[in-house]
């Protein structure tokens, strides 16, 4: 890999990590309803899964969109299915109490899990791997997922905290119910790029 590629791609990992999308949303939404502390496990999920994500996107998954072109589109389609789904689930949290079992967040799997669905990490992968591995290299591809570890974590943080100190102003059910559906209709509008490219 060009290292004089490495300020470039550090940006555009700072740019794709910290702008509204998926993830982020509903870190805030998890912030907001079960606080930092609990919510850790979710944002690790995110970071290491996505990392994980770019090494096997730029070791070979890339070609077996190349090869069966209708692979992307079922992935696609799974996607908006299941980010849909999510939203809901978002709109319809019920406020969590002390001592209340009802409400959990994403647990360290289940954010792991979610970044093969989710579409603003796989443009964000791709992108990657096409613009800042042009020899496609192993070495040059574990670079990008380590810049990208290294940056989106932090990223993802600021959007955890900025729900949990919105906790404080979401102090009634009606505020919360208000909140949650906001985060739900705006998960929704994240995937406008995705079925209208």
């Amino acid at each position: 890999m060009n290292f004089d590629l490495v300020p470039a791609l550090a940006m555009f990992a700072f740019v794709s990590s910290i702008t509204p999308g998926p993830n982020n949303l509903m870190l805030m939404a998890s912030g907001a309803n079960f606080g930092f502390r609990q919510s850790i496990p979710h944002m690790l999920g995110i970071g290491i899964g996505f990392s994980v994500m770019v090494l096997l996107v730029g070791a070979g998954l890339v070609q077996v969109f190349d090869a069966y072109p209708i692979s992307h589109q079922i992935l696609k389609v799974g996607s908006v299915i299941y980010l849909l789904y999510l939203a809901w689930k978002i709109a319809n949290a019920a406020p969590v109490t002390a001592g209340d079992g009802a409400g959990k967040p994403m647990t360290f799997v289940q954010a792991a899990a979610f970044q093969w669905v989710n579409p603003k990490a796989w443009s964000m992968g791709l992108t990657a791997v096409s613009a800042y591995t042009p020899d496609t290299t192993l070495g040059a591809i574990a670079l990008v997922a380590l810049v990208f570890g290294a940056i989106n974590l932090p990223s993802i943080t600021v959007w955890t905290v900025m729900g949990q100190q919105m906790a404080r102003v979401l102090t009634n059910r009606t505020r919360l119910v208000v909140f949650n559906w906001t985060m739900g209709a705006l998960l929704v509008v994240s995937l406008y790029p995705v079925v209208f490219p």
